[in-house]
């Protein structure tokens, strides 16, 4: 059984706050364990804060965030309007105060991607069971 959720929300920084309690909510219903519900908060919110500051709003000034368990995988994608940028985590030590974002989705997610396609969409996976 595939169980999943989109939602758009206004493109603000107050956003991952929202994305958090609705993503551990949806998690929470489907009995994920607190480990991946942990993991996929930090990752949320790394990729939406990623795109309020990088990207670019729809033209409805908001910003699209889903997310889905697909088997044993909990699949996490938000999505932008914004065209053409370089997204590669780069190395940063504890007194950084930004550029961390995509460096902590690849060291917490399974698996990562960026598809630009149209806009700007961000994905990441998690296992949903113990490596």
């Amino acid at each position: 059984m595939k169980a999943h959720d989109t939602i758009r929300l206004p493109f603000v920084m107050s956003t991952p706050g929202i994305a958090r309690t609705k993503l551990a909510a949806f998690l929470t219903v489907h009995r994920a364990s607190s480990a991946v519900i942990d993991d996929a908060l930090i990752v949320i919110s790394e990729m939406i804060a990623n795109a309020v500051c990088h990207g670019v709003p729809t033209a409805d000034g908001t910003i699209e965030i889903s997310w889905s368990i697909n088997g044993d995988l909990l699949e996490l994608s938000v999505h932008d309007a914004g065209e053409g940028a370089s997204l590669k985590p780069i190395d940063f030590d504890e007194d950084s105060l930004s550029g961390r974002g995509l460096s902590i989705i690849s060291r917490v997610a399974d698996r990562w991607w960026v598809d630009m396609t149209v806009g700007t969409k961000v994905n990441a996976e998690l296992c949903l069971t113990p490596h």
